[in-house]
């Protein structure tokens, strides 16, 4: 499950590296794909938790980081959307 994890992190800052370049049309579709491996980093987190592989601690540590990405990430995404509506 940690490979898991650590395999949804990388892909997450993949898809966050690739959304700090590209056109801002095409951002939207990388940060939505970014924000899917948040929820799928979500789930296994609670799943680490509830098999007792990560310790509460571990787990809040996790979750808020999680959850403060996932919000700087949906501002993001709202930003370009009232942007690019801004512009038509």
């Amino acid at each position: 499950m940690g490979t898991k994890i650590d395999i949804l992190l990388l892909e997450l800052l993949d898809l966050l590296r690739k959304a700090a370049y590209v056109q801002r049309d095409q951002k939207i579709k990388l940060l939505e794909s970014a924000l899917d491996k948040i929820d799928s980093l979500r789930f296994f987190i609670q799943l680490s938790w509830e098999l007792q592989a990560i310790s509460n601690k571990q787990f809040n540590n996790l979750g808020g980081t999680i959850e403060e990405i996932g919000k700087m990430l949906g501002g993001w995404k709202k930003s370009i959307i009232t942007k690019t509506s801004a512009i038509r």
